[in-house]
């Protein structure tokens, strides 16, 4: 009996630890990084200059990282490139790369940098971590060798990643990831052989990692929700802006309402290649955001999350415009291009009313009611569905309000960063045919709606109240991973199309 009453009283206070020493919620702290560039160069330069310029990078992120800290911040997440900068050759970008280890290995730089050879920059953000009692979540480098008895590694007998790390806040290495989907001008990396899923558990919630690009497929980013259960995503980007639809606060933020999850987006800041954008987003809305094409000054956002997001119903996003009754527009319909993509879009001629629009199996409905009808602005209400195939190939159902360059509807799809035009209400729905469906409202000077808007159980992407600001778009981003064509890969055609076409911004992103 004497031996039952203690184990009780063990497992009683055992779970009362537990629970004490787990966060219902946590400060989280995103950089947007002002970064430093080497000199371009083709010939390597020796380790020691590499060096250098990281350990500048490394001088910045370290006063971001100090007073994120002292601001109670539980982690902190740095850029894609934001150590060692981008264009870089496969053979230039060498000597700033590290051997970084298995996180199985057990390892904490700052006590033991030798362990695995030179790492200076992993022993530097271990200590950073450590000295600051704050997770750390960087992009570094990778470099693997390998032989001729691997029949797929390169000719140069090493492989090279893009590469987050994670330390805790005792400066060990808890999570190493290396980006799947490179994107167009990362030939200095290798992608993985297999997509790497990612995870780690903290006291205050279960985090997956991924980086840029990878946003846009299926693996890792899904399966990290889906399949893994993460709360919260840690996302380095070198993000560079992309209107109507993808600009780095609009698809980031409705990534995290699409998927229901905390999202926590770093973005390079370098105005001159439109990167800018970073931001802390919850499921429901974000927390908070940072664009600027105006400075050239990095900066430090903090917001608290919930440690577990509050589990929010299931959308089924063909339930409600299933059952509209599409109206005959006869002709009044036009093709417009938005990044290549040809969409169909009708013009919202009145100052309320419902519009529908289809293209191919998607057709959208729009209810909507604008402040005024101005005479020099035009709104169109647009759809496509098909396949995507410049930087990248991927499946596309998009609904989308959006606000014309100009007068001329030859303009709608063209890059808007301004609107004079206000909406009292707006509800949009489509009969889509995936449940990968990102809903994205960017008001004008690029600038997010937080808490005026919600998604339906039904389907509906719909206002609460009457805008803050005049609108850019409201769109529904579908993606359709199954119908995804190929491996994302780029054609001879494709790369120079994007180097002869002078109207079209493309985009990109990392």
């Amino acid at each position: 009996m004497i031996m039952s009453q203690l184990l009780n009283h063990v497992a009683v206070l055992f779970f009362c630890v537990s629970r004490a020493s787990s966060l219902d919620t946590f400060i989280a702290a995103v950089y947007e990084h002002a970064v430093i560039l080497p000199n371009v160069t083709l010939v390597p330069v020796s380790p020691e200059e590499a060096l250098a310029v990281m350990n500048r990078n490394l001088d910045l992120l370290e006063g971001a990282v100090t007073s994120a800290s002292k601001q109670g911040a539980h982690i902190i997440v740095t850029p894609e490139d934001g150590i060692y900068g981008f264009n870089f050759t496969r053979e230039s970008i060498y000597p700033y790369l590290e051997d970084i280890p298995d996180p199985q290995v057990n390892w904490i730089p700052c006590n033991n940098p030798d362990r695995f050879g030179h790492t200076p920059v992993q022993q530097r953000l271990s200590c950073l971590a450590k000295d600051n009692s704050i997770y750390i979540v960087a992009n570094i480098g990778d470099k693997k060798s390998c032989n001729a008895s691997d029949p797929q590694c390169p000719p140069d007998g090493r492989y090279q990643y893009n590469t987050d790390v994670v330390f805790d806040s005792k400066g060990k290495l808890v999570a190493r990831y290396h980006k799947q989907n490179l994107f167009l001008n990362e030939d200095q990396f290798n992608a993985p052989k297999e997509p790497e899923v990612v995870t780690f558990n903290t006291t205050f919630g279960k985090f997956g990692i991924f980086t840029c690009f990878d946003i846009l497929f299926h693996d890792p980013a899904v399966t990290l929700v889906r399949d893994s259960r993460v709360d919260t995503i840690l996302f380095p980007t070198a993000w560079m802006n992309v209107l109507p639809h993808l600009s780095a606060i609009e698809f980031h933020s409705a990534w995290a309402m699409g998927m229901r999850v905390n999202f926590l987006a770093s973005n390079l800041h370098y105005p001159l290649k439109k990167m800018t954008g970073s931001g802390i987003y919850a499921p429901d809305s974000p927390r908070a955001f940072h664009y600027d094409m105006k400075t050239e000054e990095g900066k430090l956002l903090l917001a608290q999350l919930d440690s577990h997001p509050h589990p929010t119903p299931v959308v089924n996003w063909t339930s409600y415009a299933s059952g509209v009754e599409a109206h005959s527009v006869g002709n009044q319909e036009f093709t417009g291009i938005i990044f290549f993509d040809e969409f169909t879009f009708l013009e919202l001629k009145e100052i309320g009313g419902n519009y529908t629009v289809c293209q191919r199996d998607l057709c959208c409905h729009l209810s909507y009611k604008m402040s005024e009808k101005r005479s020099d602005e035009v709104y169109a209400l647009g759809a496509f569905d098909g396949l995507h195939t410049v930087e990248g190939s991927y499946y596309l159902q998009i609904c989308t309000l959006l606000k014309c360059k100009t007068t001329d509807l030859h303009t709608c799809g063209d890059s808007v960063e301004t609107a004079s035009t206000r909406f009292e209400m707006f509800a949009l729905s489509g009969t889509f045919g995936t449940q990968y469906v990102f809903p994205e409202v960017l008001l004008s000077e690029i600038q997010l709606a937080p808490g005026e808007f919600q998604v339906s159980s039904d389907g509906r992407l719909f206002s609460l109240k009457p805008t803050s600001g005049p609108v850019l778009t409201v769109t529904l981003f579908g993606r359709l991973y199954e119908k995804d064509s190929a491996p994302n890969t780029l054609s001879d055609l494709t790369t120079q199309a994007l180097r002869l076409n002078p109207k079209t911004d493309a985009w990109k992103s990392k």
